[in-house]
């Protein structure tokens, strides 16, 4: 498996983990103090991104960054030198 492919399954599995546990755990927690399924749904879900985003920020930094590096990488994949010299003549100009 490819090092970009690592780091985009790694990075998709922790978000969605980040995710469904807190939210899991809130729905159960809102179900048992009473509330009603769909504002016990909503009130999981609100939370579950807050904690979801905060621990992505605080922990996921390295994967982030290599995956979007595969990004930038997939989208040059076929540049050429006069694509790039291109590129310069069109920024320097809009300048």
């Amino acid at each position: 498996m490819s090092e970009q492919r690592k780091a985009w399954i790694t990075y998709t599995v922790l978000r969605l983990l980040f995710f469904a546990v807190p939210f899991a755990g809130l729905y159960v927690l809102g179900l048992s103090l009473g509330f009603t399924m769909m504002l016990s749904g909503i009130v999981a879900a609100v939370i579950a991104a807050l904690i979801s985003v905060s621990l992505s920020i605080l922990l996921l930094s390295k994967h982030r960054e290599k995956a979007s590096e595969s990004i930038h990488d997939w989208r040059h994949r076929d540049r050429t030198a006069d694509d790039i010299a291109e590129d310069s003549a069109l920024d320097s100009s809009n300048e």
